[in-house]
């Protein structure tokens, strides 16, 4: 390892220890302020409104959408913007969430002035405690004291990641309070890797099921095998599923195989899973019992099929 690879590794070591040392600083400084303003967030009745300048900015933005794909209505205002016109996207129903590591950024000026005439709830986060924002605030959430990670102090890392985890604070503790669950994350992941992950099981499987009755001829089971598809057919006794017969119950019966019944062919019992469950469970049992097929059931009634090849074209696997 080179001279200047050992300096590189120490430089990034130092940021990410200041920024830890920060970010143990905030857990311990958090005090009542942190559950008022969350106290003012459950209790509006609009959105969050979450502004800042610069680096604030761009956190603010991470925030507003982490609020907002958890259950918190959120959505971010630019200052500038907003004293250009943008100031009508905020209401008396909303609650505003401004950050400011000085707590003096001029161009947050005219947003907490709105804040003010209009009563809106202004909660603020900055280092400087007699800061105007501060001052301002109906709840102040003062950063605790922290170096910036950079040897200079004038760039904003250690004073950004704390706003961030801030943020991500605030937001799950609004999540856990209002109970938010998988299922309501999905609503709003429909997309990509993570939406897929939380599909259920009804979004992906198939209705048209291939079934038997139990005392059907073997001949019958060979022709609705090979007219659906998925290399299983559902054994059924007054509509309640009591087996399957897959492409391996066949090979263990090929000797006087058609002098038999779908009943006595049949394998009994078979791992089924609810069209509630998630998908990713789906696999878990695919993986586990190294099948391809599982049958959906309402109580004991087959409701629906779900094949891997299903699970690989929505991004499951």
């Amino acid at each position: 390892m080179t001279s200047s690879t050992t300096d590189l590794l120490a430089t990034a070591r130092r940021v990410i220890a200041t920024e830890a040392e920060a970010l143990t600083a905030l857990g311990a400084s958090l005090d009542g302020s942190f559950t008022r303003a969350v106290g003012l967030i459950l209790a509006t009745k609009g959105r969050v409104i979450v502004s800042g300048m610069g680096k604030s900015g761009h956190i603010a933005r991470k925030i507003a959408a982490t609020f907002a794909s958890t259950g918190t209505p959120a959505h971010f205002v630019h200052p500038a913007e907003a004293s250009h016109g943008d100031l009508g996207m905020v209401t008396e129903a909303d609650v505003a969430l401004v950050l400011s590591n000085s707590g003096e950024t001029p161009e947050l000026a005219d947003l907490l002035a709105h804040t003010r005439r209009f009563s809106i709830p202004l909660i603020g986060v900055a280092s400087r405690p007699d800061s105007t924002l501060m001052r301002n605030a109906d709840v102040a959430i003062l950063l605790p004291p922290a170096p910036e990670a950079c040897q200079t102090g004038i760039v904003p890392t250690t004073s950004t990641t704390m706003t961030l985890a801030l943020g991500d604070a605030l937001a799950i503790a609004l999540m856990e309070h209002r109970k938010f669950t998988p299922e309501h994350f999905r609503v709003f992941h429909p997309g990509g890797k993570l939406g897929a992950k939380l599909l259920k099981v009804r979004d992906l499987m198939h209705t048209d099921l291939p079934l038997i009755g139990a005392d059907a001829p073997m001949s019958e089971v060979l022709l609705t095998i090979t007219r659906y598809g998925f290399g299983v057919v559902g054994v059924t006794e007054r509509g309640s599923l009591r087996g399957i017969v897959t492409d391996g119950d066949l090979r263990r019966h090929m000797e006087g195989l058609l002098s038999h019944t779908a009943r006595e062919v049949m394998t009994r019992d078979p791992r089924t899973i609810g069209p509630e469950a998630l998908a990713e469970a789906a696999l878990a049992i695919m993986n586990d019992r190294k099948i391809t097929c599982l049958f959906v059931k309402e109580g004991d009634t087959p409701c629906g099929i779900l094949h891997i090849h299903d699970l690989l074209r929505a991004g499951v696997v």
